[in-house]
């Protein structure tokens, strides 16, 4: 379906902790405008059309003529779930539950992807490797942890983003070293299987820290992810610091393998927590991990690791999947 750039559209970007609206437009350029976001916590509403209500009433007089959804989940043809939180969809009833016939669902990760395809430079900033632009042929991976892990990736064909969601972030954990091993027990005590999103998100903070006190037969003082990440990155805990330092190595090493399993030729890294470790990912500890693949060691030095600047790239990728819809 052809769509009208004058119209004006609601985008959001929803996830297990906050649900964020916005009115968007789309210029001939495929620039995306967006009005100031609002910001709901997810957890306070049962399911998308009550949050939407509380949206729109928060949006006198705009009457949006289609919407656009980057859910925390895979996106399916039939009803699914966001991973995180209990919001439940069905692609089939949605259009009439919001009272929008023309309604976009793709997964944040996706919407992500298509905002990093979209974005121009000052959007991105150089961490590793080449500093260079994001290739115009070939694969980039897009990969951020936040309350959850998300991967994705594309390539651009005939001036269009080729965007493949996955569920990547739900494979086995692998660890490679005695302190990622005792990770790998402790979360086996609490869970069935360890995914790689059990120590690559936010709460994944807290096992790393237990695990290096416990090796070092210590007590943690801090227990709290929140006070973990805010104490480590700001040195003003020791223990607390170098599990954010190990976080950091390994989100390299992750962000390396997924990669190599994309055929990739550049990476970027999104997500909140990926803009606030910014100085963190700089550091030698980061890119060692990354370019740490034995015989294609050299192949990863050559690529270029970006991380995205822009404040909501869900939304704005959101809407450009509605554009392209």
């Amino acid at each position: 379906m052809k769509r009208d750039s004058d119209r004006e559209i609601a985008v959001a970007d929803i996830g297990g902790t906050h649900a964020r609206f916005a009115r968007a437009r789309i210029g001939e350029d495929r620039q995306v405008s967006l009005c100031e976001p609002i910001v709901l916590k997810t957890g306070d509403y049962p399911d998308l059309p009550s949050a939407w209500r509380a949206f729109l009433a928060r949006e006198p007089g705009f009457a949006p003529a289609g919407a656009a959804f980057a859910l925390a989940g895979p996106v399916g043809e039939g009803p699914f779930k966001l991973t995180n939180a209990d919001w439940r969809f069905d692609p089939d009833t949605l259009p009439g539950e919001l009272e929008v016939a023309d309604v976009t669902l793709l997964n944040d990760f996706a919407a992500i992807a298509h905002a990093v395809a979209g974005l121009g430079k000052d959007d991105l900033v150089h961490l590793a490797g080449p500093d260079a632009p994001l290739p115009a042929k070939g694969t980039v991976t897009v990969i951020g942890p936040g309350t959850g892990l998300g991967i994705a990736h594309f390539r651009m064909h005939e001036g269009r983003a080729l965007v493949q969601a996955t569920e990547g972030s739900h494979i086995d954990f692998a660890p490679v070293c005695a302190l990622d091993d005792a990770i790998l027990a402790a979360l086996r005590e609490r869970f069935e299987r360890v995914s790689v999103e059990r120590v690559m998100s936010g709460e994944g903070i807290v096992p790393i820290q237990a695990a290096i006190a416990a090796h070092e037969g210590r007590k943690p003082v801090l227990d709290d992810p929140l006070a973990i990440w805010k104490a480590g990155m700001a040195g003003q805990d020791e223990l607390a610091a170098r599990a954010v330092a190990h976080f950091v190595a390994t989100l390299g090493r992750i962000a390396g393998d997924y990669a190599l399993a994309h055929g990739a030729s550049a990476v970027v890294i999104a997500g909140g927590l990926g803009q606030r470790l910014q100085q963190h990912l700089r550091a030698p500890a980061f890119h060692e991990a990354f370019i740490a693949k034995g015989r294609y060691a050299k192949l990863m030095k050559a690529m270029p690791v970006a991380l995205v600047r822009h404040s909501q790239p869900g939304l704005v990728g959101a809407a450009l999947a509605h554009g392209v819809g």
